[in-house]
């Protein structure tokens, strides 16, 4: 394997978990090293819950990811939460459809392992076209942060980005969904235009350790997690995470949830986006003990995802 290992570290990509978990030395363009990010918001209700709570306790909540999508959101409803996030200085994420989990897509339907395994990923070629639909839509409401579920997805909306068909400033987030760990994946999916990518959800530090080497795109990590998806809390590891993982995103709250946010979040309860971010406050607490040179982002003024 000399050969071939030598090869594969010529591309850029580690041949090994990081086990020294090394201090990464990149940064958002702002300089800092974090962000707090509440996932699964998908009313103005719920939205409003979460900038009351980290109003009440001195939090900044950087982004906001709504996981329905857009293609089940009122126009009203973006607008308001649109403007929402920009009054308190909120990156805000949309979700696309249809992904898998809402098509007519007799495998995905059959509910078992192997039926599963299409992930989130778009199914034929009118389908593409439809969530590319969505996207236009979102942006002409004014969203500027899209989460996406499909590699083929990605590149098109990234050429349509080159291009001026959607708005040259609008920013992709590949989702969790999307199944990657490994920093080859996550090598190509910043080539063909991420900006922002959450790889899977129950990465070991090492692994984490590896994508950061691998890339400079920023990683969107889960702190904790819904029990559909393994219901594990990692706030202790969050100070750790942010020191070799900058510019990292840490995705706190999905633990309130049952199930998937994507499922749960049309009826989350202003309660329960209360306790999302009383999550988030939890690990920035914990990053401020632990790692206290971590500089989180301010509340930003005018940001990409935020509508001018």
């Amino acid at each position: 394997m000399g050969k071939v290992e030598e090869i594969v570290k010529g591309m850029g990509i580690p041949t090994k978990e990081r086990y020294d978990l090394p201090t990464s030395a990149k940064r958002f363009p702002d300089g800092a090293h974090y962000r707090i990010e509440v996932p699964g918001i998908a009313s103005p209700a719920a939205l409003e819950a979460v900038v009351k709570v980290s109003e009440k306790h001195k939090l900044v909540i950087n982004r906001i990811t709504e996981t329905r999508g857009i293609m089940r959101q009122a126009d009203s409803d973006i607008k308001d939460m649109a403007a929402i996030c920009k009054e308190a200085g909120i990156e805000l994420i949309f979700s696309v459809g249809v992904r898998a989990s809402l098509d007519t897509s007799a495998q995905r339907a059959t509910g078992t392992y192997e039926g599963g395994r299409v992930a989130n990923r778009l199914r034929g070629a009118s389908r593409l076209m439809w969530a590319i639909e969505d996207v236009v839509r979102g942006t002409e409401l004014g969203i500027r942060g899209i989460l996406l579920y499909d590699e083929g997805f990605l590149w098109v909306l990234d050429e349509l980005r080159k291009k001026g068909a959607i708005p040259k400033n609008t920013i992709f987030k590949v989702s969790a969904h999307c199944g990657h760990g490994n920093p080859a994946s996550i090598k190509l999916l910043a080539r063909l235009g991420a900006n922002s990518i959450n790889p899977v959800r129950d990465l070991e530090l090492p692994m984490i350790a590896s994508l950061r080497a691998a890339s400079d795109v920023s990683l969107d990590i889960h702190t904790d997690n819904p029990k559909s998806t393994g219901g594990f809390v990692r706030t202790y590891e969050a100070p750790e995470m942010v020191r070799i993982a900058a510019p990292v995103y840490l995705k706190c709250g999905g633990s309130v949830f049952e199930v998937h946010a994507s499922e749960a979040a049309a009826l989350t309860s202003t309660q329960q986006a209360e306790a999302m971010a009383r999550q988030a406050g939890l690990v920035q607490r914990m990053i401020e003990k632990h790692f206290a040179e971590g500089i989180q982002s301010k509340p930003f003024a005018k940001d990409l995802a935020i509508p001018e």
